[in-house]
């Protein structure tokens, strides 16, 4: 693999992992609080996911052996930290593959019967193709992330230019103030993918000076396609927006935005079931529970959320990320500024931090956590 299709193919990981499920949900929160109101959103925490992420890469250049998050929290904040770390990210990664089962059902039932009766068929049969799909390691991993998101792309990009005409500014004006903090959960877990970044500085092998420039190109392809999809999900629908938002359309733009929750769905799914596969490997070194874990707990978690009806598509989404992302995301933080003191490597590069940036944005995912919640 030459440099420039490796660069793209770590960058695209990220970017694979971050385009989930909750580019789905953007367009429903958008139209409940108001365009504008889910865009500043959408800007504001994505400028902060962009550091964080950065930080992220940092600690994994700062240090010679190979960790998930938790094996980085263990090593720069103390087993508090590790324990902290591990809850968070499973909490998260079961809520965004819960939610990735609850939609490709749907998505699935609808596209090949037309209606979402056989969602729980559907969703059995993904998780049967995804466990096998598991198997083949980081050199499946690479071909899936870099073909499955140039196709997110093509599709959003045809989307956009086929809806744009019929586009109606005045539903992009409507403000609920009342809904001010609605988008704040939603938002945040559709720009989480900081779990697969150790998974980046693997792929990027030598070229570690490139890491940088991969986990922003990673990190702001989303941000752009976000605008685009909810805009014109937005203008052409208004309010009247389906929480999962391909299943808006019929006919064959129906189909084609079918695909793409499809593909979207399925290359985060595959990233994030790895990251948590390594977890086990690199973290635990324990390889005899990896199924149990990594593919029979997902699926039941689908069925008992799916048998007492608990949570539907939006709520898995604002949880998920509210909680995980904002709890992950200052154990982050606090990592950072300890590998710039203890990190036993020099990295390819740094990014500033100190206590005052620590406590603001500490306060901005705590406050995250406190409105979706209450």
């Amino acid at each position: 693999m030459n440099k420039r299709r490796k660069f793209l193919a770590t960058a695209f990981t990220l970017t694979g992992t971050i385009i989930g499920a909750g580019i789905l949900g953007l367009p429903y929160i958008f139209a409940k609080s108001g365009f504008f109101i889910g865009l500043a959103w959408l800007i504001f925490l994505g400028v902060i996911m962009v550091f964080v992420n950065l930080y992220v890469g940092e600690i994994t250049l700062r240090t010679k052996s190979t960790h998930q998050l938790p094996g980085y929290s263990k090593k720069y904040l103390g087993l508090w930290g590790k324990r902290i770390m591990v809850l968070a990210i499973i909490f998260g990664i079961y809520s965004a593959l819960l939610a990735y089962m609850i939609g490709e059902g749907q998505s699935l039932s609808k596209l090949f019967s037309g209606g979402l009766e056989y969602s729980l068929l559907f969703r059995v049969g993904f998780w049967l193709i995804m466990t096998f799909l598991l198997q083949g390691g980081l050199k499946r991993l690479k071909s899936i992330e870099y073909w499955g998101v140039i196709m997110i792309i093509f599709i959003i990009a045809l989307v956009f230019f086929l809806l744009f005409p019929g586009i109606k500014l005045e539903n992009t004006t409507y403000f609920n103030v009342s809904k001010l903090f609605l988008p704040y959960g939603v938002v945040l877990f559709a720009l989480l993918g900081f779990t697969s970044i150790p998974e980046l500085r693997r792929e990027i092998g030598k070229d570690r000076k490139l890491l940088k420039k991969a986990i922003l190109l990673g990190t702001l392809i989303p941000i752009i396609l976000y605008i685009m999809f909810s805009f014109v999900f937005v203008g052409v629908l208004g309010r009247n927006v389906s929480e999962v938002a391909t299943l808006s359309f019929g006919g064959i733009l129906g189909t084609i935005l079918l695909l793409l929750g499809i593909f979207t769905m399925m290359t985060s799914f595959f990233v994030l079931s790895f990251s948590l596969q390594d977890y086990f490997v690199f973290d635990l070194k324990n390889r005899k529970i990896l199924f149990l874990f990594v593919s029979i707990v997902p699926l039941v978690l689908y069925l008992l959320v799916s048998l007492f009806n608990l949570v539907g598509f939006v709520t898995v989404l604002g949880i998920g990320g509210a909680i995980s992302g904002g709890v992950a995301g200052i154990l982050i933080l606090l990592m950072n500024i300890k590998a710039k003191k203890k990190g036993d490597r020099k990295p390819e590069y740094s990014i500033p931090i100190n206590w005052f940036i620590i406590g603001i944005l500490s306060l901005i995912f705590l406050a995250g956590i406190f409105f979706e919640l209450f």
